[in-house]
């Protein structure tokens, strides 16, 4: 098995990556890749990819975790629903992130923000499934704005998660 793929950089994304990065990423690596070419400048970032996301829920167990919850989950009682998401989502923001994660995404903060050390950032989570011609999860995720600073970054990422 290759090593992990963690952190792309947005402007190396195109459509065909929608299923490790999400309809959001995938969208702006091809608009930053299509307006580049026309000279108009778009802000870079990066994208954490579905295979981190699946790194994180095994890191301490985390995973298993949340299968033993939902595993006597009676799924037609919406308020026990609600109760273990909001566990569940809970357990996935106070969980650390794997290092090598960690180190991956302090990296990809680290280049953009070292041309402007006060800028701040735009935290989004994109499924995988999302923008396909037969799926749409508009409104189902979450964008976290003006987040400044590595830690608020891991924090946000963890967040998306959620």
């Amino acid at each position: 098995m290759g090593q992990a793929t963690r952190v792309i950089a947005l402007d190396k994304l195109r459509m065909t990556d929608v299923d490790s990065v999400g309809g959001k990423n995938a969208s702006l690596g091809e608009m930053i890749s299509q307006l580049g070419q026309a000279g108009i400048r778009v802000p870079g970032g990066f994208a954490t990819t579905a295979e981190a996301f699946r790194e994180f829920l095994q890191y301490e167990g985390l995973a298993d975790r949340i299968a033993a919850r939902l595993k006597s989950l009676d799924t037609e009682d919406t308020k026990e629903l609600a109760r273990a998401g909001k566990e569940i989502r809970k357990w996935l923001i106070d969980a650390p992130l794997p290092p090598a994660l960690a180190k991956e995404i302090g990296d990809a903060y680290e280049d953009l923000a070292k041309a402007s050390p006060d800028v701040t950032f735009a935290v989004r989570s994109s499924a995988t499934a999302e923008d396909l011609p037969d799926a749409s999860f508009a409104g189902q995720q979450e964008t976290f704005l003006n987040i400044s600073g590595l830690d608020n970054i891991l924090q946000a990422v963890k967040e998306g998660f959620a």
